[in-house]
């Protein structure tokens, strides 16, 4: 498995962005790092998508930024320009997992069915999106068809809320889950980026709880550090 995935396990929660104006990547940035979940996927179901990975990593080098509803190979180029660090897409296209492949980029394509399953295993991923988890039928349904597949973990994304997200995160096939709750795009242009921060602080203690990690990810400890000291000496 990649090591930019294995990070997923530590932060638990990764939130998924829909963002329409890119104006709001850099606070939405500092939200995700000082709040305790560093990481991004940030999707493209709007034009802004690229710009707004561009300007989340040139913002906050430390926080982890993806991109999400990859369908083509164009779209991963646009996202590997924007400085994404892994891929995740709705469904198992192929093309487009081994484009990323042969990028070297990490990709986590959608699966549901036992067939996508074992042509993610045949195209060599042992970590794949499980889409949409809820309405799928949720864990009890990964933990029966995934039962085969010994060698598979999910990110369940869809339908994921505070109030069953911890039964996800407790079950061993999950690697990390995706939601959407924490980043409601009325909320951004509203301004409302204290009631943001509160949404990311509960998920950050959600998985704090199920698993025991510390709210701010350790493995960004040390880069938020140097990004708060190059601020100071900016300020001074």
């Amino acid at each position: 498995m990649k090591e930019i995935f294995k990070q997923f396990k530590e932060i638990g929660i990764i939130p998924v962005v829909v963002m329409e104006d890119a104006q709001y990547a850099e606070q939405l940035a500092d939200v995700l790092c000082d709040n305790g979940l560093p990481c991004a996927e940030v999707t493209f179901r709007t034009e802004a998508a690229a710009e707004v990975i561009s300007r989340m990593v040139k913002h906050r080098p430390e926080l982890l930024v993806g991109a999400g509803t990859v369908l083509t190979t164009q779209e991963a180029d646009l996202a590997i320009a924007a400085g994404a660090k892994f891929i995740v897409s709705p469904g198992l296209n192929p093309e487009v997992v081994r484009y990323c492949q042969a990028k070297g980029m990490p990709v986590a394509p959608g699966t549901q069915t036992p067939s996508e399953m074992e042509q993610a295993i045949g195209l060599g991923l042992d970590f794949v999106k499980f889409f949409p988890a809820e309405p799928a039928g949720g864990l009890k349904m990964i933990k029966a068809v995934a039962a085969p597949y010994g060698q598979l973990v999910f990110m369940p994304t869809g339908g994921l809320t505070p109030e069953n997200v911890r039964a996800y995160l407790a079950d061993d096939k999950i690697l990390a889950c995706g939601g959407s709750w924490m980043v409601k795009q009325q909320m951004m242009a509203e301004g409302d980026w204290d009631g943001i921060a509160g949404l990311v602080r509960e998920a950050a203690d959600i998985v704090r709880e199920v698993r025991g990690r510390k709210t701010v990810n350790s493995l960004y400890r040390k880069d938020k550090s140097d990004y708060l000291n190059k601020r100071k000496l900016k300020i001074s």
